[in-house]
């Protein structure tokens, strides 16, 4: 019994929130409640810890594709309890962006939280390999299977911080590794996706758990590498190494048949209105009022190409709405209830990495993966030039409506360092007592958050 409730303390902290990535939850790996585990890990305690992995990598996303999709100008995020949405976010007047608020505290704190988690149960593991409860198969997709998740919850806060960088090495918090350049996090990032392919490979036939219909199709070793390498071709479209994306989507889910159902298909977090669960933490109802609703920003609308049925994303509200001198006619409505589903990765953005890695070495092949995306979304093939330059445009263009709000905009613009290009939604202007208030920004990067310590 006293083990029992000593690992049912190590469950309660895997749920626990975590404000930094030093995480005092977990102050001593060696503490008795993990040496519970190490000693007597069973299937039903691997599923509950891995259970802590699924709800902690879902906490803070709200806030997070709110950061990069109102940096991004995607949309607008009102909200009158919290003017920091359309201050902050948008560089409104003198305001910039703070390294103590919600708004970067949150995301990089549940993304840690995820590492956290997922590294303690790799510590368990190590434990397990003389267990006759698991076999070496199962400790190898296990352990594969984390490896993804660490890898994909560090690059979310290296889009964040950018070349500000992110910690790598945090298993031991006593011992936390530097803040690497973003070059040298994405070269991480990868090797960490590269080591987990490897043991997915070795993962047998079966997870020694069970995973949510989020998983669908990809619930197996075999077939979760294929997401695994689907999120290593966009690690190597951030590092510029097109040779590497066409390689490893070779190896992921894509598939050009260009179906309505083959563009969804991928890895989804889901939600429930269950008392213990997550909703959705992008829905809001139509036509929301100030105190909660996001607004396309109006360019999305005005600057599509006639009949793209992309703009589904969007649905016009019954009025106008206004808001720190900013107006929104469209609700932005990519999820339509408090239980859609969330992207990890689709194949619709696979075929757009196609798109990009081929625009330098093979145009006809890129043009034929715009192609398909465009005549998916009721468009007539591409008809442009086909010099690198218009290409790179066109299929930034396609990423813009075949991704719309799910977390690329901002990052995409960035990389090819076309920030500049992004609407100033508020120009410099006077107030009623004749005071000059300045232009919005747009931002580069966030700060790395007070609580790091540096």
């Amino acid at each position: 019994m006293k083990t029992y409730i000593k690992k049912l303390a190590l469950i309660a902290l895997v749920f626990g929130v975590i404000q930094s990535c030093t995480v005092e939850e977990f102050s001593d790996l060696n503490n008795p409640e993990v040496d519970a585990f190490s000693e007597s890990l069973t299937r039903g305690d691997l599923q509950d810890l891995i259970g802590g992995v699924l709800f902690s990598s879902r906490a803070g996303l709200g806030t997070y594709y709110d950061d990069v999709a109102v940096v991004g100008r995607e949309y607008y995020r009102f909200s009158s309890s919290d003017p920091r949405f359309t201050t902050d976010l948008l560089g409104g007047d003198a305001s910039v962006l703070d390294n103590n608020t919600f708004y970067i505290t949150t995301p990089w704190g549940a993304r840690y939280r995820t590492v956290k988690n997922a590294n303690i149960i790799l510590d368990i593991l190590d434990a397990q390999s003389g267990s006759n409860l698991f076999t070496a198969q199962e400790i190898e997709a296990t352990r594969g299977y984390l490896r993804t998740w660490i890898a994909n919850e560090l690059l979310l806060n290296l889009n964040l911080t950018y070349e500000e960088g992110i910690r790598l090495e945090v298993a031991d918090e006593n011992n936390l590794g530097p803040f690497v350049s973003r070059t040298e996090a994405l070269a991480g990032i990868r090797n960490i996706l590269d080591q987990g392919a490897m043991e997915l490979q070795n993962g047998g036939g079966n997870f020694p758990f069970r995973l949510t219909s989020g998983y669908d199709g990809f619930d197996t070793p075999a077939t979760f590498r294929q997401v695994n390498r689907g999120l290593a071709a966009r690690v190597a479209a951030y590092q510029e190494d097109f040779t590497g994306v066409l390689s490893l989507l070779g190896e992921s889910f894509m598939n050009m048949d260009g179906s309505a159902a083959s563009l969804n298909t991928g890895l989804y977090h889901v939600f429930s209105e269950a008392p213990t669960d997550l909703i959705n933490p992008l829905f809001f109802a139509l036509n929301s009022s100030s105190a909660g609703v996001r607004v396309a920003q109006p360019l999305f609308l005005t600057e599509a190409e006639a009949g793209d049925t992309r703009l589904s994303k969007i649905a016009m509200r019954d009025e106008a709405i206004t808001f720190a001198e900013l107006t929104g006619t469209h609700d932005f409505f990519l999820y339509t209830d408090r239980e859609a589903p969330l992207s990890v990765i689709r194949n619709e953005e696979l075929i757009l990495l196609a798109a990009e890695a081929n625009i330098n070495t093979n145009p006809t092949a890129a043009i034929a993966a715009l192609d398909l995306i465009r005549m998916s979304a009721g468009l007539p093939a591409y008809a442009g030039a086909t010099d690198q330059a218009s290409l790179v445009q066109e299929m930034l263009n396609q990423r813009r409506y075949s991704l719309y709000g799910e977390g690329h905009r901002w990052v995409d613009i960035r990389r090819y360092d076309m920030l500049d290009t992004l609407p100033i939604d508020r120009v410099e202007r006077q107030d009623a007592d004749g005071n000059t208030i300045q232009a919005d920004d747009v931002w580069m990067n966030f700060p790395i958050p007070l609580t790091e310590n540096q």
